[in-house]
């Protein structure tokens, strides 16, 4: 956990999945692996909302997933909206979709800064014709649009980018998780526990 910063505070566990039984987990039972074997790529940059790219990481890496947080630089350490720090795991430019299971998105503002990347659009594309999951949160939708990956497809977002989303020619909804083929969207932090449930599901 030093690698990616200080210890998590004691907000990031209150009301945490196994806590309120969300993963049918009985008192002293092991939690289940359920990903064990698959592989995860995130992205991240300044300004990342930090539920949102935290509460996916530590949940997946539970279910025994690995997770590869990619930024513009490896090593660097990047600050949430909140000012909670994330070390990037990797590079973006070193990432190949080929060795990824699936893509999880977080929120924030970090999504328009990344969206200029050209390989972060390569790699979300790849991914998503490849037909893995690619799952965005909030303003992330702002990368799949880029991609060009929302036409024809239902999904989810904060009201702030819907008009993003409608005008990429996505269907819209205000559901706090829409599943359409292999995209999984949600709208907010809020929505955390219903978009990490379906990932999982989908990703078994």
């Amino acid at each position: 956990m030093q690698a990616r910063g200080a210890a998590l505070p004691p907000r990031f566990f209150v009301g945490c999945p196994a806590e309120r039984g969300e993963i049918g987990l009985r008192p002293g039972e092991d939690i289940m692996q359920r990903l064990a074997g698959k592989r995860v790529l995130m992205f991240v940059d300044d300004i990342y909302e930090d539920l949102e790219l935290w509460y996916p990481r530590l949940r997946l890496e539970e279910e025994g997933a690995t997770v590869v947080v990619a930024g513009p630089e490896k090593g660097r350490s990047y600050a949430g909206k909140h000012s909670y720090p994330c070390v990037a795991d990797a590079a973006i430019a070193d990432m190949n979709a080929a060795d990824f299971d699936l893509l999880v998105i977080p929120g924030g503002f970090a999504p328009d800064k990344l969206r200029r990347d050209p390989k972060v659009l390569e790699l979300t594309r790849q991914m998503h014709h490849a037909g893995k999951i690619v799952a965005h949160i909030c303003h992330a939708g702002w990368i799949p649009i880029s991609a060009g990956i929302m036409r024809g497809y239902r999904c989810t977002s904060t009201p702030g980018i819907k008009d993003d989303l409608i005008n990429a020619g996505a269907l819209w909804e205000n559901s706090e998780v829409v599943v359409d083929r292999n995209q999984i969207s949600s709208r907010k932090p809020g929505d955390l526990p219903a978009f990490c449930r379906a990932i999982i599901e989908h990703a078994v």
